[in-house]
């Protein structure tokens, strides 16, 4: 089996959480009118497709303080695959859910939700200025290239929820 569909069977196992967090997010209570005259108990303001790209990180790397406030983007395969990092870069993707398992790997310890857009154009002023606030770096078994970025440089409007 493909290394990328081992990743995502062992990362999938957290979908059912994930969604359970996002929608406490993007659902919400409307304005009594809205029940009043439209038979609305909750409302979600966008119903146009929301893509939201999860990536969860194990118990280990949470527990390395190091790591505790990195996200993390797939830049790189040796395959020469299309990479998140591309996708990203190409225009696709709403939001980032980014987690941490905890310790027994039964559900998440820590999360962040970013919005795409906002660090689009915050990566894009970066890079134009050549002040780029992240690095780039091979996992240990050389499987992948990441672009690293420290969650406490991107600007607080790109953060949409976050547990910590």
């Amino acid at each position: 089996m493909k290394m990328w569909q081992n990743d995502k069977r062992w990362s999938d196992k957290f979908l059912p959480e994930i969604k359970s967090l996002i929608g406490l997010h993007i659902i919400s209570e409307p304005p009594i009118e809205e029940d009043a005259e439209r038979n609305t108990d909750l409302i979600v303001l966008d119903m146009q497709p929301v893509r939201i790209a999860c990536r969860i990180r194990r118990f280990s790397y949470y527990e390395n303080q190091q790591y505790r406030n990195e996200i993390t983007i797939r830049a790189g395969r040796p395959s020469g695959v299309k990479t998140e990092l591309r996708k990203i870069i190409e225009g696709w993707g709403d939001y980032l859910f980014y987690g941490f398992t905890n310790k027994d790997e039964t559900g998440l310890q820590q999360w962040v939700i970013i919005d795409f857009k906002e660090v689009r154009g915050w990566m894009f002023d970066h890079i134009y200025n050549n002040t780029a606030p992240w690095k780039f770096q091979n996992n240990k078994d050389d499987s992948s290239s990441f672009l690293v970025l420290d969650v406490r440089n991107i600007p607080s409007k790109a953060i949409f929820a976050k547990s910590y």
